[in-house]
This record gives structure tokens, C-alpha cells and sequence, in this order.
């Protein structure tokens, strides 16, 4: 059914040309498409189409509503606070200077938000796992 099709992403906006300005110019993206109901962008070298819908306001939900898998997120989050976007820390957890969590699994994760206050993250997977074809985690060789 759905397994050989690609999946798309959606996150919302209040403000448009915020969202220009975020996606394309502080994250990268590039931008595809803008229509009356939404920013499509290109988001990562597989084909994931990243659709920011335009609403008449935005309730940000307090959990990570968007994320990308990294494999370096030292350097990405150091190449991204370089063009302003800004981590978060959260009351509880242990991040390092840089906004940088190590979660009991060994990902190290950390997150920011878009202007429209929606959780973004980062995640760097631990060395020891790998995906297969049916995406179940394996141990490294």
C-alpha cells in the first residue's frame, strides 16, 4: 500500500513571508512552490516534500512536530546558530552547551523552533544501530 510511496511533511504559518525567510534562507530549502495554501519546499536529497500551510493562526503543539536524521549534528548545529537559529534547552534534561541532548538510547538530539513556534529537531542516531530494507535497527559491524 503505502510503503513504495514518499511521504510529505506539513507544519503551519501565520506569516508567510516569515516561513520564506526561515525555511529557504536560515535552514536551506529550497522553496517549490507557493500557492494560496501553502510553501511547498524541498527538504533533504531524497525526494520529502516539506508543505508549510498557510493558516489564519498557528497553535504550535509543545512536541516536536518536524525533525531531520543528521550525521554530524555538532556541525549542523553549529552551521545553523551561525545563521541565527536559535536551541532550545528544556527544564529537565542535561544539554550541553550547545542545546545538545544524549537520550539514554545514545541519540543526541536538539531542537529549535520556526517563527510560528512549531518544535523543530535535529537527530544524530547512535553508531551502533543500522537501518535495513524493512527499517528495523540492527547492531553495527
Amino acid at each position: 500500500m503505502l510503503t513504495s510511496n514518499e511521504i510529505m511533511a506539513f507544519v503551519a504559518t501565520a506569516d508567510a513571508e516569515a516561513a520564506i525567510l526561515f525555511y529557504r534562507d536560515r535552514l536551506g530549502l529550497r522553496l517549490v512552490g507557493d500557492t494560496q495554501f501553502a510553501l511547498e519546499f524541498e527538504a533533504g536529497e531524497l525526494p520529502t516534500m516539506l508543505r508549510v500551510q498557510k493558516v489564519e493562526a498557528v497553535t504550535a503543539p509543545p512536541y516536536t512536530a518536524l525533525g531531520w536524521k543528521v550525521e554530524k549534528l555538532g556541525e549542523e548545529v553549529e552551521a545553523l546558530a551561525k545563521r541565527g537559529i536559535v536551541f532550545e534547552r528544556f527544564e529537565g534534561l542535561e544539554q550541553d552547551e550547545s542545546g545538545i541532548w544524549a537520550s539514554p538510547s545514545g541519540a543526541l538530539i536538539a531542537w529549535f523552533k520556526d517563527p510560528d513556534g512549531n518544535v523543530l529537531s535535529l537527530t544524530q542516531l547512535p553508531p551502533t544501530t543500522a537501518p535495513i530494507a524493512g527499517g528495523a535497527p540492527i547492531p553495527a559491524q
